[in-house]
């Protein structure tokens, strides 16, 4: 095992061409402790050791996993607020030959999708000068089913969450199982829904104003008894619901003409976060 140390861009020299691979836009790095799993980073170019460290925004890709695409898409919100992009990549075909949904419900019965993402974030706070104890949450489609369940079990590691419209959500029902309730949620992971920590937390839904068809959707003999089915419009109303009667105070943005797109709802997800960050 290698016992070399991450170098951080104020380790080398001005002007060593490795500063640009680690600030701006990152390649993907290995995650050390399971190499089947990277990430990537945007990092602003002021970015530097002084001062308190820089807040964290986690951005999660879909079922196709543009994860470069969608890291990129946060340069200019990156720089323009001084915090620090970390896009995690969670491959197809973990689980099996045709796995492409495991991370999005955690996958209690393979590896732990939502403990890989704070091993990256400690990583990355091992190189970057970033906030750790607290990050900002974002995830649209597969990453908003991935979002809204890592909330379930880690409410204080959230600074705020946004979650864009989820194929298959997770209500908060102590009666029925996971994933389509709570009910198990001890026995699978260890602890159950964190509802009175939620409560704290500023969360967003969103979803597109268009966003009414059924096309990418499990089909019915996937989705077993779920409690809301429906189109993904449905179901964000569901979660909505859901959640306000447990006391967590979502916010739902829709966006105008915008259908199932990540990059056409990512404005308003940006001025959720802005907020956030400003505050």
């Amino acid at each position: 095992m290698t016992t070399e140390l991450p170098t951080s861009p104020w380790d080398l020299p001005a002007g060593h061409p490795g500063v640009t691979f680690l600030t701006g836009p990152t390649p993907l790095f290995a995650l050390a402790r399971d190499p089947r799993f990277s990430y990537c980073l945007y990092v602003p170019g002021r970015h530097g050791p002084d001062g308190p460290p820089r807040p964290l925004v986690v951005a999660v890709h879909g079922t196709r996993r543009r994860v470069e695409t969608l890291r990129d898409a946060f340069a200019d919100f990156a720089e323009r607020h001084d915090c620090v992009v970390l896009a995690p990549l969670f491959p197809a075909g973990i689980t099996g030959p045709n796995d492409v949904h495991s991370y999005k419900l955690l996958s209690p019965a393979g590896f732990r999708a939502d403990e890989v993402l704070l091993a990256m974030v400690e990583e990355a706070a091992a190189r970057w000068h970033v906030r750790t104890d607290r990050f900002h949450l974002h995830g649209f489609s597969g990453g908003g089913q991935f979002a809204h369940r890592f909330a379930y079990l880690h409410p204080g590691r959230l600074a705020s969450l946004s979650v864009g419209a989820p194929g298959r959500v997770t209500l908060a029902d102590p009666g029925t199982p996971w994933w389509h309730g709570t009910a198990d949620a001890e026995e699978l992971f260890g602890t159950g829904p964190g509802l009175a920590a939620l409560r704290d937390v500023p969360v967003q839904l969103v979803i597109g104003e268009q966003d009414t068809g059924t096309a990418g959707l499990a089909p019915p003999d996937e989705r077993g008894s779920d409690p809301a089915a429906g189109n993904r419009t449905d179901l964000i109303h569901a979660l909505r619901a859901n959640w306000r009667t447990h006391g967590i105070d979502a916010r739902l943005d829709t966006v105008p003409g915008a259908g199932h797109d990540h990059f056409g709802v990512l404005p308003a997800v940006q001025r959720f976060l802005a907020a956030r960050l400003a505050a």
